[in-house]
């Protein structure tokens, strides 16, 4: 019988050696088993890692640009070389496959390799003698400490969309992991110290919802960044701003593939299988919709189907190419909305409710699941499922596959798939999505721009990474100065004036 490990939090600098009353369970998608138990944060435990982080950001704010940039620059050299290591971590908690564990550690990096040229981003601005003998300059500074809520299904890119920027431009971080894959944080936790970032700086912390909340509410924390569903997204949002925080919450996503009748089928469905049944469907960026403008669905449900057959479910670790879900619950979820397609009068082309596997008969499997004659009022088309069920939806006409996917609740991602230009180009224009890919089935933008959706997909202003994430991390200060020459103004009551 294999060991289960204790998983701690790591506050100042090394991990926490007091007892939890409350624990969770951690499992191995794979097989099925228990193989850690991971420590759940009360309310002292919070408030013990935000008395440490804001004593350690008061140094860190305080230290020049160039030093923050040769920590992140350590840090980037320490995460690529044992990459790996995290990528092993990701398969045995998540479940997805080693080569897609490996590519979303590689993506964290880009904004890593993003952060560490903010030195230019955090430059202000200077205008000499705005009025007589006065000067205007502005200036960016950080916000103090900031928490991060992560979800499972990246448990290293997305903490990476944010922790870079705010520890660069001066703040203390403290993230909490989800639950269901906390290891991988821990080991970044590491890495950071490896790297010289001051103990306190960067911080983790386990837990549920006791933590969330105290984090939600401590006067101590500046700012919550937030990835998961739009249900908890709006929580969060709508507590952490009523306890006066600055709050980016992204939340759920029903991204559309608009496929046009002159669109290229097989990089269509090569694009649909990629997007659809990639880390098993648990991506925010996963298509879930595809929208066929006749005549081309039946064609394109066939290729569809024929690549679906050769794909191998089984464990990450033996070269499969989709892995398990991340829980037995949110398998019976999944499932559950199968069953639903069915009962609702959807056609099943491709079942994947009892997979032929390579992997324990324990493990939380799914296979890759196929709808077609899906209409806009099944639930398999109108909720979040997040998980690895296709559904093909035919229209008649651009126009209404466009209104379709204005009509979502949902506008974080969206793909149009044509070979016409003057197509994609008034799509990009009309759709209302924060995100478009043409021809490209999962438009996550690269670490210098933003990452976020619209409407019911993002709660707050400010979309991850990019300019936007800087400008999220800090805050402005416009100075107005005047140095006297030896001759006094004099005394004015007036309204001050430009002269």
């Amino acid at each position: 019988m294999s060991e289960i490990r204790a998983i701690s939090h790591h506050i100042g600098g090394e991990y926490w050696s007091g007892q939890s009353d409350r624990t969770g369970d951690v499992y191995n998608p794979a097989t099925g088993k228990i193989t850690g138990k991971v420590d759940f944060a009360s309310v002292s435990v919070i408030d013990h890692a935000v008395d440490v982080a804001t004593r350690a950001q008061q140094e860190w704010r305080n230290a020049s640009i160039a030093k923050r940039v040769q920590v992140l620059f350590a840090f980037r050299e320490i995460v690529n070389a044992r990459k790996e290591e995290i990528a092993k971590l990701i398969t045995a908690e998540h479940g997805k496959v080693l080569s897609d564990a490996l590519g979303e550690v590689t993506r964290g990096l880009e904004v890593v390799e993003f952060a560490c040229g903010i030195p230019h981003l955090l430059k202000g601005s200077y205008s000499e003698s705005a009025s007589t003998s006065i000067d205007v300059y502005s200036m960016r500074q950080p916000l103090g400490v900031c928490a991060i809520i992560s979800p499972f299904n990246f448990p290293a890119m997305v903490p990476m969309w944010f922790f870079p920027i705010a520890i660069a431009a001066g703040n203390a971080v403290i993230i909490k992991p989800s639950e269901k894959d906390p290891s991988p944080v821990n080991l970044i936790a590491e890495f950071w110290k490896e790297a010289g970032l001051p103990d306190g700086v960067f911080n983790v912390v386990h837990g549920d919802k006791v933590a969330v909340d105290r984090l939600l509410e401590h006067p101590g924390i500046a700012s919550i960044s937030f990835v998961g569903s739009t249900p908890i997204a709006r929580y969060i949002y709508e507590v952490g701003t009523k306890n006066g925080k600055r709050v980016q919450a992204l939340g759920g996503a029903k991204n559309h593939m608009l496929v046009l009748p002159d669109a290229d089928l097989d990089l269509a469905a090569d694009a649909a299988v990629n997007a659809g049944f990639g880390s098993a469907g648990e991506r925010c960026m996963a298509i879930s919709a595809l929208v066929a403008v006749e005549p081309v669905a039946d064609a394109l449900i066939e290729k569809i189907s024929n690549r679906m057959s050769s794909l191998k479910t089984g464990d990450g670790t033996q070269g499969s190419d989709m892995g398990p879900l991340v829980t037995a619950v949110h398998r019976d979820k999944v499932a559950s909305y199968v069953d639903a397609g069915v009962r609702e009068g959807a056609t099943l082309v491709v079942d994947g409710r009892n997979p032929d596997v390579n992997g324990a008969a324990e493990g939380f499997w799914l296979g890759p699941t196929l709808f077609d004659h899906v209409t806009p009022d099944m639930s398999i088309y109108t909720d979040e499922i997040f998980g690895p069920v296709l559904s093909v939806i035919r229209v008649q006409s651009y126009d209404d596959g466009l209104a379709l996917i204005n009509r979502h609740q949902y506008g974080n991602g969206t793909a149009i798939f044509t070979n016409d230009g003057g197509a994609a180009r008034r799509f990009q224009n009309e759709v209302q999505v924060g995100m478009i890919g043409i021809n490209v089935p999962i438009p996550v933008p690269t670490a210098y721009y933003s990452f976020g959706g619209w409407k019911n997909s993002l709660f707050g202003d400010t979309h991850a990474h990019g300019t936007e994430g800087v400008h999220f991390f800090t805050r402005g200060k416009v100075v107005t100065s005047r140095w006297l020459d030896p001759s006094h103004g004099g005394i004015n009551l007036g309204f001050p004036q430009n002269r």
